[in-house]
């Protein structure tokens, strides 16, 4: 055998003859069917619609934060349930609320809540008129106050109506 030959058939010979491979194309980022894309969309559209639910419920609810708020600024058995009236009178509609006094008040806080508001800070509430203007309320009505506020359910939204002139 000649020289040449044997070079050829040696590993080092053939491992010299391969021809380096063609890089493969870039895989592209696109979506390469309809039904991806319709997908993406789909989600998109989800996530807006998810986002612009959270900033309604966000708006909806900004008179119970600033409820919060006032409840934890209230010194005075008074000014505690003038926060509660004024949480109630943003949440329900005027007529069903500002007429409410004594037990019926109390019975629209139960009614409007998820749980029954105690019968003893329903007594504190209805007798806050009457007592001392300095009296400060007493830890239960403090936390039946706020997980009224917390908790109950407002009434839904109304049709904007429009004024007549």
């Amino acid at each position: 055998m000649n020289e040449e030959g044997a070079e050829a058939e040696s590993l080092v010979g053939l491992i010299d003859q391969l021809i380096e491979p063609v890089p493969p194309a870039p895989v592209p980022l696109v979506p390469q069917t309809w039904g991806w894309v319709a997908l993406a969309v789909l989600f998109a559209a989800l996530a807006l619609w998810g986002l612009w639910l959270g900033h309604r419920r966000r708006v909806a609810n900004a008179y119970r934060r600033a409820a919060l708020a006032e409840l934890g600024r209230a010194s005075t058995t008074a000014e505690l349930a003038a926060v509660l009236r004024r949480a109630a009178l943003a949440a329900f509609p005027r007529a069903e609320v500002a007429s409410l006094t004594g037990a019926d008040w109390t019975n629209f806080l139960s009614r409007t809540a998820r749980s029954r508001f105690p019968d003893s800070a329903g007594e504190e509430l209805r007798r806050a008129p009457y007592r001392e203007p300095g009296a400060a309320p007493s830890p239960e009505l403090r936390r039946a106050a706020e997980h009224w506020l917390k908790t109950h359910r407002a009434a839904p939204a109304a049709p904007a109506r429009e004024l007549s002139a």
